[in-house]
């Protein structure tokens, strides 16, 4: 036992030791682009990233979808790599790569052995200033967004529970539209549209560049140097800034999947932006009550009265505005107000009372092996550091972020459940199969 104590002991003082050792240098290039280098030398791979500050949240009304369309559309070739040639010019070397667009940010990637570092900055230089965007690249990636669309959305379970629950718990925002967009304003635009929406937010000023892994710092600075200052700047880019009012009154909608045969109890909650410590608090809280077989809801729900199928709990972390969800699946002939019941006597009880030092510093536990999980590779750590410049503003935080999560009290749970879980601030999304419309 004693010896149990002293590994487990060791493992817990190591694992604050290295959340504490992620090493980096940024610097900006005079057309804006902010560059972040962390050499680690202990595997020889490098990931090469560039994350840019647009997303969803950045489309035009009637023009959705540009940014998800996008995240297709700049593999489709360069002036320097031929039409269909950049996933073989990866695989030959060895490499990796993929993407993907949130509401706020669309970030590319590629992971290459250490000694093909040089390539993988100049295809991000290739795809940042020479794209080849034509009719012919649309009308290709406008067939393969729609059978994404069609394979992960319209023929899956559930697929479409985060956007009605945006957009029913958004007035004004445009988190309110459907994240991957609309196909019928993809169709209805023009190669003219396409080009401008490039121009405005695909451009050195309005991206980060990480590098990281087994890299040589003086040697990667050169590359960047001949590859990317030579990228005009682009316009300078506007956020939006819209505010929504507070929700007062409970709200309710429905909708209708033709993919489920068990219907979803769906509560969701306006919640505050990534940089707020509020929304680590809600990551707290989710994680008290339904993170593994022990937490809260999911001990009362799923394990002892057995009326839920599945229960979650999670905040969905956004720039401006997060949204809480908690959903549960009915298990049996049990309905959604026997879910409802259980899920607002757990969340009054968080309101009420603090909660027990043990379930406390457990969930602290968590988070320090989440925290240092997230940074264990090298492709990890340069997602990371992107995101910490983009948001924060502060890409220290890389290693002081846990420090963050260690100060938040068992009475900060407590004011955080009381702020933002009440049942007048709330959507509830009965989310059904479409055998039970009426």
């Amino acid at each position: 036992m004693k010896k149990a104590l002293t590994v487990l002991f060791i493992l817990l003082f190591g694992i604050t030791l290295y959340a504490q050792q992620v090493q980096f240098e940024e610097y900006d290039l005079a057309n804006g682009l902010h560059v972040i280098l962390h050499q680690d030398n202990g595997a020889p791979v490098v990931t090469t990233a560039v994350l840019y500050h647009v997303g969803g949240k950045d489309e035009k009304e009637n023009r959705t979808g540009f940014s998800h369309f996008f995240e297709h559309l700049l593999f489709e070739g360069t002036k320097n790599i031929g039409r269909g040639e950049w996933f073989s010019i990866v695989a030959a070397a060895g490499g990796t790569n993929n993407a993907y667009t949130t509401d706020d940010y669309t970030y590319y990637y590629e992971i290459f052995p250490s000694n093909q570092t040089q390539l993988g900055l100049w295809m991000e230089a290739e795809r940042m200033l020479h794209p080849v965007i034509n009719k012919e690249g649309i009308k290709t990636q406008n067939e393969v967004v729609k059978e994404e669309k069609r394979a992960n959305f319209d023929n899956s379970p559930y697929a479409y529970y985060q956007d009605e629950v945006k957009k029913n718990i958004f007035d004004l925002h445009p988190y309110k539209r459907a994240s991957i967009g609309s196909m019928e304003d993809l169709d209805a635009a023009s190669l003219e549209e396409f080009i401008a929406f490039r121009n405005q937010y695909y451009v050195p000023n309005n991206a980060v560049l990480v590098v990281a892994g087994d890299i040589d710092i003086d040697q990667s600075k050169q590359w960047i140097e001949n590859y990317f200052s030579r990228i005009p700047k682009g316009p300078p880019v506007e956020r939006i800034a819209i505010t929504e009012a507070p929700i007062e009154k409970e709200r309710k909608a429905t909708y209708y999947d033709k993919n489920i045969q068990i219907p979803a109890l769906i509560t969701a909650y306006r919640s505050p932006e990534v940089t707020n410590r509020d929304a680590k608090v809600l990551e707290i809280i989710s994680t008290y009550l339904s993170d593994g077989k022990s937490s809260r809801l999911y001990k009362r729900m799923v394990d002892k009265e057995k009326i839920a199928l599945e229960v979650a709990a999670f905040n969905l972390n956004q720039e401006d505005y997060g949204v809480y969800i908690i959903l549960g699946l009915p298990l049996g002939e049990n309905t959604f107000d026997d879910l409802l019941l259980a899920i607002n006597e757990e969340i009054v009880k968080i309101q009420e009372g603090l909660i027990s030092k043990r379930d406390h510093q457990k969930i602290q536990n968590k988070f320090e092996t989440e925290y240092v999980n997230a940074n264990a590779s090298v492709e990890g750590i340069a997602n990371s550091l992107a995101e910490y410049y983009a948001f924060y503003r502060d890409t220290k935080l890389i290693n002081k972020e846990i420090d963050i999560y260690r100060s938040i009290t068992r009475e900060d749970i407590r004011r955080v459940a009381r702020k933002y879980l009440n049942p007048q601030q709330r959507l509830i999304l009965d989310y059904l199969p479409t055998s039970e419309k009426q």
